[in-house]
């Protein structure tokens, strides 16, 4: 029962910063600082999220050869300006084949 009251605070906190950023004056959203950080912080959190769920297995440090490799290869396809759906397929092909090969 108690994660379910923990689900709905985080879901409460969510919809009242969500409302808070529609309620925010005009100016503050335009400030150049504000805009920066709203400009940076979706990808800060999507790298961290990249880092957990690639260097992490039940809540230890854990590197795997086959998942280091197809991120290495969807960064340089990434890098190559490949459509997302190419990097994926490659990232996935190249895990794929070094789990294959690697026993």
């Amino acid at each position: 029962m108690t994660l379910w009251w923990a689900i709905a605070v985080v879901c409460a906190g969510c919809y009242v910063l969500k409302l808070a950023g529609l309620a925010a004056p005009r100016w503050v959203l335009e400030h150049p600082v504000v805009s920066r950080f709203a400009d940076l912080v979706p990808v800060a959190l999507l790298a961290a999220l990249v880092a957990v769920q690639m260097f992490s297995e039940q809540g230890r440090l854990q590197v795997d050869p086959a998942r280091t490799a197809g991120l290495a290869a969807a960064v340089v396809a990434l890098l190559l300006r490949a459509p997302f759906l190419v990097v994926l397929l490659i990232a996935a092909a190249i895990t794929a084949l070094v789990r294959v090969f690697s026993g």
